[in-house]
């Protein structure tokens, strides 16, 4: 199936945050937001429950498990139980809540930045203190430092805030370093919390494993929180899932206040379904234009930034670009909007490893893409 991105006349009468934060003259390439139209099944299904007025609350018993539990096996071969498939407003929400439900107030939580700025922000309304341990990059690409890791753990902390894929980088964990990670929390008495929202975009020469899979040990301690929102651009209509799979952690989610699953929304959980169910098709055109437009932005990069080291990502919409080779500072975002009209999400934000790096959003129009880049080398 064949996506492409809306033209950005089209665009600029969207009213979410991506179109309405700056003027009509800055390309905004920030906020996880695609450019693509609305996958058609998931259109349909939202036009059919306002010709039905199905407005209301979002009922407990639902499809929603079923759906993600048949996609699921579907894409990654992982055998879900749908009934230890809960849900709530988005991602952000469920990582705040299921921590609640795990640690005491103080509690350390290991981060690996850098990482979703959001995550900095989350564990401390959790209740809990942020322990960064930051990735390990070198020649073989992005790791987690098993050896931070365990340090972490012998000092006491038994919580870890996992991205897999990892954001910005759009790095799958792989199966080595997860089953690692899976021994020392096992060893340690330690719970996994993964956010692994952006796991349906890896691409095809790419492996995402989910961390409930890895191991019986991985089961038992881990929990993962995803949702449809970011693969099928539906952030605005808040639906996410919070999967387990042992009767421990099933029993923490059980416990989590009954607003927790309230939260849900109703046409959120209709687009999820729909999305599960329906929108392979969609998505497997949408990652054919997001391999085509990450081999096109380094195509650009090396024909007028060659400074600017690039890595293409083996999963989501999302460059990680090292600028320090410009000379725009510890946050060369500020320089990219004043001097090119080009929004991009400061590096800082996702961590002390962030100086002098931006993130790009690439799920946009080739023209869109070309034109961000010919902006930023002009204002060099």
């Amino acid at each position: 199936m064949n996506v492409t991105a809306e033209p950005l006349t089209l665009l600029r009468e969207r009213t979410s945050m991506k179109w309405r934060t700056y003027p009509g003259d800055v390309l905004p390439l920030f906020i996880a937001e695609m450019d693509y139209p609305l996958a058609e099944p998931i259109a349909d299904a939202l036009h059919d429950a306002v010709r039905r007025s199905d407005t209301g609350y979002a009922a407990p018993a639902n499809d929603l498990g079923e759906a993600f539990a048949g996609f699921a096996g579907n894409r990654w071969g992982w055998r879900v139980d749908p009934d230890q498939v809960a849900s709530t407003t988005d991602v952000s929400v469920a990582i705040v809540e299921t921590l609640r439900g795990l640690i005491l107030p103080g509690d350390r939580v290991v981060i690996t930045p850098p990482v979703y700025p959001p995550f900095f922000d989350l564990v401390a309304e959790s209740g809990g203190r942020v322990e960064p341990v930051p990735l390990l990059h070198g020649q073989t690409g992005w790791t987690l430092d098993l050896d931070a890791l365990e340090r972490a753990f012998l000092g006491g902390t038994r919580f870890i805030l996992l991205c897999n894929p990892h954001n910005p980088i759009g790095h799958p964990h792989g199966i080595e370093d997860l089953t690692a990670l899976a021994e020392l929390a096992a060893r340690h008495g330690v719970t996994v919390v993964s956010d692994e929202v952006h796991a349906p975009l890896t691409q095809a020469g790419a492996v995402f494993t989910p961390y409930l899979t890895v191991s019986p040990e991985a089961a038992e301690h881990g929990v993962c929180l995803t949702s449809a929102s970011k693969t099928w651009n539906l952030a605005g209509l808040k639906c996410a899932l919070i999967v387990t799979a042992s009767e421990r952690m099933r029993r923490v989610v059980t416990a989590l206040p009954q607003e927790v699953s309230w939260r849900t929304s109703q046409f959120g959980l209709i687009a999820g379904v729909a999305a599960y169910r329906h929108g392979q098709p969609w998505l497997d055109g949408v990652l054919a234009a997001l391999d085509a437009n990450r081999g096109l932005l380094g195509a650009l990069l090396d024909a007028q930034l060659p400074g600017v080291p690039y890595s293409p990502p083996d999963a989501g919409f999302l460059a990680w670009l090292d600028l320090r080779s410009l000379g725009w500072g510890d946050d060369p975002s500020v320089a990219a909007l004043e001097r090119a009209k080009v929004a991009l999400s400061p590096g800082p934000m996702f961590g002390t490893p962030g100086q002098g790096f931006a993130r790009l959003n690439f799920a946009c129009s080739p023209e869109v893409l070309s034109e961000a880049i010919s902006r930023l080398a002009a204002a060099i």
